[in-house]
């Protein structure tokens, strides 16, 4: 397992993330952004497969403020629990801040010239929250939490987003589903895709909850606007 040391935007202290590269020159980077389990299998996964394709793939610890190192397992009822508890503490502002680090960290450090965000449940709240207050270049967010919240903020996105929408979210009710749609749907930036009948975490790598065709379809749509977006 192949870990990096971030520096903070302050320069005071540095946290830590799972990297994975490409085994010839990169296209690009991508931060791959944590569900509220910690960067555990599933997320670094997701970094191995974006390396397959040619990106620079980095998960930073964003929990590790609380406790460096947290990975839980979704499929055990108290791992599910604690990671409800964490989610419950983590600063959501200072996880943005980090984020921008971990990009400033991939443009100096690791010479990307572009560089993406995805990411998953509270993940895919940070990637929209990330389109709006980082110089990111591209986001896409998988079943994020509390987006409709966060409308307000979208004539901050300068560059292009995707969001993949489950229907049968038991985090994001049909009413956050119509108000997504209503303040995004005329937004030249963003694109939003549904997902009929399907629940919140359908596309994680390992697990109950993964639905392999819906997965494979996302994976496919976000794979092309990468290529597109990162260019």
């Amino acid at each position: 397992m192949t870990s990096v040391t971030i520096p903070t935007l302050e320069g005071d202290t540095h946290f830590t993330g799972y990297i994975a590269r490409p085994q010839g020159p990169a296209k690009a980077a991508v931060i791959v952004i944590q569900e509220i389990f910690g960067v555990n299998p599933g997320i670094r996964q997701k970094c191995d497969k974006l390396a397959a394709e040619g990106y620079i793939a980095l998960a930073p610890d964003l929990f590790w403020r609380l406790q460096p190192g947290i990975e839980l397992d979704p499929d055990v009822e108290a791992e599910f629990a604690q990671a409800l508890d964490w989610m419950g503490k983590f600063d959501q502002d200072a996880g943005i801040r980090d984020i921008q680090a971990a990009i400033n960290f991939l443009r100096s450090e690791e010479g990307a010239a572009k560089v993406g965000c995805v990411g998953y449940c509270l993940g895919g709240r940070l990637a929209f929250m990330t389109a709006a207050r980082t110089d990111i270049d591209a986001s896409v967010a998988y079943y994020g939490v509390g987006i409709d919240g966060l409308l307000g903020e979208a004539n901050a996105i300068a560059n292009p987003v995707m969001l993949h929408i489950p229907t049968a979210d038991g985090f994001v009710p049909a009413e956050a589903q119509a108000a997504m749609h209503a303040g995004l749907d005329g937004h030249d930036k963003v694109t939003l895709h549904d997902y009929e009948g399907l629940d919140h975490g359908f596309a994680t790598e390992v697990g109950k909850r993964r639905d392999e065709a819906a997965a494979t379809l996302a994976d496919s749509r976000t794979s092309a606007f990468f290529a597109e977006a990162l260019a």
